[in-house]
């Protein structure tokens, strides 16, 4: 199975289109996605019926259950809230029902799905270190794990001691793999492009992809919404 795994979205229909645009040439079989497809950017009721459409096996973030009511606002930073404020308008009763109806973590054959930790998705937090990984890796059940919320692609590996890669191709062979694919919509490793992956499952290979998209026209949307201007400038930078 070809999967194309993607997430943190952030409501950046110009970085989503980009990235749908690379995994159409990748033949991709199913979509998997990691959730917060809304929060930060300006078009938050485009990517939600993109991503709808697509019927991906999905996972829910924290900006995702936020917007919802199932997470509060403290939890958030002020640019981030003001986001959060901003969607809930600019979505309809539907959609911010269907954002709060996505579960935490999800498994199909021998693939999981989280937003955060694999070993406590409601936690939210990130995946950072060795030791994070550790923990998750108590909790998984299937040989793949793919999460997001960090905005930064690595992949750990299982052993002792764990270990890590931030290489664009890897090879997963016989190790037990946790992964992130970096973010679609605000990636955090300073490399402005945005960022998904496509996992062959039955070669056990991932692959990172980076893909150019209109950064000037997103900040401009931004700036129209009445968003931060942090929200848009960081873009730029890939922080």
């Amino acid at each position: 199975m070809r999967y194309g795994v993607f997430g943190d979205i952030h409501s950046n229909l110009a970085a989503f289109r980009a990235v749908l645009d690379g995994l159409r040439t990748q033949n991709v079989e199913q979509y998997l996605c990691l959730g917060d497809i809304v929060g930060y950017g300006a078009d938050a009721r485009e990517c939600v019926e993109i991503v709808r459409d697509l019927d991906p096996l999905i996972v829910a973030g924290n900006h995702d259950w936020a917007v919802a009511g199932k997470l509060g606002l403290e939890y958030f930073n002020t640019q981030a809230q003001a986001a959060i404020v901003w969607t809930r308008r600019e979505l309809d009763a539907e959609s911010i029902e269907w954002l709060g109806s996505l579960e935490l973590r999800q498994v199909s054959g021998d693939v999981t799905l989280s937003h955060g930790t694999v070993h406590e998705p409601a936690a939210f937090q990130y995946m950072q270190t060795p030791y994070d990984a550790y923990l998750s890796f108590q909790e998984l059940s299937t040989r793949t794990a793919f999460v997001g919320h960090s905005h930064i692609p690595v992949s750990f590996f299982d052993g002792m001691p764990i270990t890590y890669s931030v290489d664009k191709r890897i090879e997963f062979g016989d190790r037990i793999a946790i992964a992130n694919p970096g973010s679609v919509g605000q990636p955090r490793d300073e490399d402005p492009r945005a960022s998904y992956a496509v996992y062959d499952s039955d070669e056990r290979v991932l692959e990172i992809h980076r893909v150019e998209y209109d950064i000037g026209a997103t900040i401009g949307r931004i700036l129209r919404a009445g968003l931060p201007v942090l929200l848009g400038e960081r873009l730029r930078i890939g922080r």
